[in-house]
C-alpha cells in the first residue's frame, strides 16, 4: 500500500524544524520511521504535513556523564545500544534495546522517536520510566522539560503538544550498589511482548535490599511503574514482590493472552528480573 499525499519537509537545523512544524498544525515528524511509515502505508494515519529531521545533524548525539545518559533525537537505536559508555553509566538502557524489533530495525529507528509514539507495549517507554527520566521538547516558544510520569498519556498518546519537537531524552544513571535487568516474552523473536519487565534492585552498605523497583509493558494503557521494596523486604523475598505485582495489576486481554495468563507471566518475568538484578547488584556492591 502508498500512504496517503502529504507536504514534505526537510530542514537542516532545529529551529528551521520549528518553524515547519509551527507551520504544518498537525504535521508528523519523521525521523527513523520504522513505526510512522507502517501507519502511513496501511492509512492508520494520515497527516497532512512530515518534517523529516535526518539533516538536522545536532539531534544526532549521545552524551554520557556521571549524571546519565541524555540521547538526542537523532541517535539510532543501535548506537545508544552499543555504546560502552552508556551501558557503565546505565546498563538499562542496552539490556532493554537488545530486545526491540530486529538488528535492521534498529539500525534506523530512534530512541527519541519509540518514546514520541508512545506505544506501551515498547521496551523504552517502560525503561524511562521505571529510572524517572525525561523528555525534552522544543518549540517555537521555547523549550520545556516533562518528567516520564507525565509523558504518556495513553496509548500512542503523549504529552507533546502541536508544534513540539522532542529533541532529546535523558536516562538517569544507576545509583551505587543498584543491578539492573531486563526480561520479555513474545511469541517469536522481535514481535512486540506479551509482556516485558525494566527492573531495578539497590542494595544498603550492609547488602540488604534498600530499594527495588520494576516498570512493565504489554500491561497496561501506560508505562506501569511499581515500588516492591516493601513487598520483597530487606532481605529480597522476589517471590513475595512477584506476587504482589500479580494482586496489582490488571492487565487486558486480546488475541494473544487472556488476563489470566498475562498476569501469571507478568509475575514470572518480575521474580526473574528482580533476582537477577540483585545478583548484578551484589556484583558491584563486592567490586
Amino acid at each position: 500500500m502508498k500512504p496517503p499525499p502529504f507536504g514534505y519537509h526537510a530542514p537542516g537545523t532545529v529551529g528551521e524544524a520549528l518553524d515547519a512544524l509551527a507551520a504544518a498544525p498537525g504535521g508528523k515528524v519523521l525521523a527513523g520511521g520504522q513505526s510512522l511509515i507502517p501507519l502511513l502505508n496501511m492509512r492508520l494515519a494520515a497527516p497532512p504535513d512530515l518534517v523529516d529531521i535526518n539533516r538536522v545533524a545536532e539531534l544526532d548525539t549521545l552524551h554520557v556523564g556521571d549524571e546519565g545518559v541524555r540521547v538526542g533525537a537523532l541517535a539510532r537505536h543501535a548506537r545508544v545500544e552499543r555504546s560502552a559508555e552508556a551501558a557503565a553509566v546505565q546498563p538499562l538502557l542496552g539490556q532493554a534495546l537488545r530486545h526491540v524489533a530486529h538488528p535492521v530495525i534498529r539500525n534506523r529507528g530512534t530512541v527519541v522517536g519509540s518514546l514520541a509514539h508512545a506505544d506501551p507495549a515498547a521496551e523504552l517507554p517502560a525503561v524511562l520510566a521505571v529510572l524517572g527520566g525525561t523528555v525534552e521538547a522544543a518549540s517555537t516558544r521555547g523549550r520545556r522539560t516533562i518528567p516520564a510520569a507525565e509523558f504518556f498519556t495513553g496509548p500512542l498518546e503523549s504529552a507533546l503538544e502541536p508544534g513540539e519537537l522532542a529533541v532529546s531524552a535523558f536516562f538517569p544513571a544507576a545509583p551505587p550498589r543498584t543491578g539492573t535487568a531486563f526480561t520479555e516474552t513474545a511469541r517469536r523473536h522481535g514481535d512486540y511482548a506479551l509482556a516485558g519487565v525494566a527492573a531495578l534492585v539497590t542494595l544498603d552498605e550492609d547488602l540488604r535490599v534498600s530499594a527495588a523497583r520494576a516498570g512493565y509493558l504489554g500491561i497496561a494503557a501506560t508505562p506501569l511503574v511499581l515500588d516492591l521494596t516493601d513487598a520483597a523486604g530487606p532481605n529480597g523475598d522476589w517471590a513475595a514482590a512477584a506476587a504482589h505485582v500479580r494482586e496489582q495489576i490488571d492487565p487486558e486481554p486480546d488475541i494473544h493472552a487472556g488476563v489470566a495468563y498475562r498476569r501469571h507471566l507478568t509475575g514470572v518475568l518480575t521474580e526473574r528480573a528482580l533476582r537477577t538484578a540483585a545478583a548484578e547488584a551484589l556484583r558491584k556492591a563486592e567490586d
